[in-house]
């Protein structure tokens, strides 16, 4: 458990990081975005993070922490973003579905896959590539998926550097302006970053409980009536 909660510490990232911070940060979202194995690493916990100690102030809490570089994070974190993404469609268009031929683990499960092939192709590819952003898990495996589903690797690069831009920066601003605006903000960092991840993964309960309620409806097509004609009166046969 307190390696789980370590994890999800923003703060214990940065503490670890130290005078490397923003270089750091900006390594972890490339490895979010790009990398199979890095869906368990926090990227919107912990680009609000980096925004909020990117403020001298903020950034004392922190032993060995230096403010982080707001101007090179803003720059470089959607560039980041971008060519962790296109890694992902590269090797998707390249491998297909085999790469996600592995049997479930502690760390990779089908259902992942699973969900962001459902997202690509409920939204459509550009709106899925741009959701995907603040969707933790999905916004690992939806690129792989991307190409391996066959999205024109063009298309995926415009809506990839929207996506990319939208989310990394709007995450950082709005850390920026909180880390400057709240006193002793770093107290809340972890309470914060458990609000963050539980708004980010609202949409995907909401789906599997819609999927689930569709998956029912399925095999009861037509409820107590249809059961009911089915069925008939004693003695007499079904309609």
């Amino acid at each position: 458990m307190d390696l789980l909660h370590n994890i999800l510490d923003p703060k214990w990232w940065l503490g670890l990081l130290g005078p490397f911070a923003t270089i750091g940060v900006l390594g972890i979202i490339f490895a979010e975005t790009g990398l199979l194995l890095g869906f368990f690493l926090p990227g919107d916990s912990l680009l609000v993070a980096a925004g909020v100690f990117s403020t001298a102030e903020a950034a004392k809490a922190i032993p060995g922490l230096e403010p982080l570089s707001f101007p090179v994070l803003l720059v470089v974190a959607p560039l980041c973003a971008i060519v962790g993404a296109q890694l992902g469609h590269h090797l998707g268009a390249r491998y297909g579905r085999k790469m996600f031929d592995r049997p479930d683990s502690r760390l990779f499960k089908k259902e992942y896959v699973e969900k962001a092939e459902y997202y690509f192709q409920r939204f459509g590819p550009a709106r899925a590539v741009v959701i995907a952003r603040f969707i933790p898990i999905v916004r690992t495996f939806l690129n792989p998926v991307a190409g391996a589903l066959g999205m024109d690797a063009k298309r995926f690069f415009l809506w990839n550097c929207v996506g990319a831009v939208l989310w990394t920066d709007s995450m950082l601003i709005f850390g920026r302006v909180v880390g400057s605006a709240v006193p002793n903000v770093d107290r809340y960092i972890l309470p914060g970053a458990f609000v963050i991840i539980l708004l980010s993964i609202i949409p995907i309960i909401r789906e599997v409980m819609k999927s689930r309620k569709e998956g029912k409806a399925v095999q009861n097509p037509q409820g107590k009536h249809h059961r009911a004609a089915s069925s008939g009166t004693p003695g007499e046969p079904g309609l």
